[in-house]
């Protein structure tokens, strides 16, 4: 840590503990990195203060109100630190505090470190503690939203843990539909979709429903990877998790319709070379020929026009259904 980013974090007006008249009695502990450090990291006066007397407040067992501002201040400094933040919740145990308070100081230091696994810990654990998720959706939505990040990770995360814990899914199709209104390649928002669907069952209307609301979506957007990989998801929950691609005809039309119009989206072609190899292993020996010949031709144009980068991918695919079929003939021989 530099010295701006101390001063930033505690102020110039900060007194150091060995200058507090009410810290006398505790010896500092400094960190031991052994005769030899490797490297030796040029830690901030104030930063090897801190967490010199953060040591000593641990090892001597310390639960106070002084231990607490303590862990403020060294979170301050490494908001990161896994062994401050748990002996900070062994301090807030302790001392019976008021957890309502700790959400507060939470959403603070979330609004400075949205993307900190350590704080989204603590914050899930104080809830669980308070048995109170009141705030989350909202603390959440911020993190998503506000601040500009609806890819975060850890909210994410950290929602869907709230949802599932304490059954919060009534409005949520809602606020996922709004962000993917806002933006229809937030894959994190079609995933949160697929999370909430799921929990509310994979039922026939359901997934009529869930079809048509991406197939609406792929035609506004028709190179979205992030609603094709939905729309396959969805397929795929059918008949008990076990439907086929071919399931559907209102996606197998669809899709047909969009190739047949001159659209080259690889993520249309990969559906049409999934659909087209189902539909061909259903089939007897040389009843498939004409499917499989439309899979050749459609991995050829993915290996040398639409995806090349995966070109070994697209011949691995086509060799691997010439494989099958002719397996499956000389079976039926």
């Amino acid at each position: 840590m530099g010295d701006s980013s101390d001063e930033e974090y505690l102020g110039t007006d900060w007194v150091p503990y060995s200058e507090r008249s009410d810290w006398k009695d505790v010896e500092p502990l400094a960190q031991d990195d052994g005769p030899n450090p490797v490297v030796s990291i040029a830690y901030s006066q104030k930063f090897r203060e801190v967490f010199d007397y953060m040591r000593a407040v641990i090892a001597r067992g310390e639960k106070s109100q002084r231990a607490l501002d303590l862990t403020t201040d060294a979170l301050r400094l490494n908001p990161a630190n896994y062994t401050v933040w748990q002996y900070r919740r062994d301090i807030l145990r302790e001392l019976k505090a008021d957890l309502n308070a700790e959400l507060d100081y939470l959403s603070e230091v979330i609004g400075q470190n949205s993307k900190n696994y350590q704080v989204w810990h603590h914050r899930r654990v104080i809830v669980e503690m308070l048995n109170d998720p009141s705030n989350e959706l909202e603390l959440t939505e911020n993190a998503l939203v506000n601040d500009g990040d609806a890819k975060n990770y850890h909210a994410w995360q950290h929602r869907q843990w709230a949802i599932r814990s304490f059954k919060l899914y009534d409005d949520e199709l809602n606020f996922v539909d709004r962000l993917i209104c806002e933006d229809q390649r937030n894959n994190s928002a079609w995933n949160q979709r697929f999370f909430v669907i799921k929990h509310l069952g994979f039922t026939p209307d359901l997934i009529q429903r869930e079809l048509s609301y991406t197939m609406n979506r792929i035609r506004i957007i028709k190179n979205n990877e992030s609603a094709w990989n939905y729309l396959v998801g969805v397929m795929r929950q059918g008949d008990s998790g076990k439907a086929r691609l071919n399931s559907y005809p209102e996606v197998v039309a669809f899709v047909e319709e969009l190739y047949q119009a001159g659209n080259r989206s690889p993520y249309l072609l990969a559906f049409l070379i999934d659909l087209y190899q189902e539909q061909a292993l259903q089939l007897k020996a040389g009843d498939g020929d004409q499917l499989a010949r439309k899979v050749y031709g459609l991995c050829e144009d993915m290996a040398s026009k639409h995806d090349v980068i995966r070109r070994k991918y697209w011949q691995y695919v086509a060799n691997h259904l010439k494989n099958q079929l002719s397996k499956v003939q000389k079976e039926e021989q």
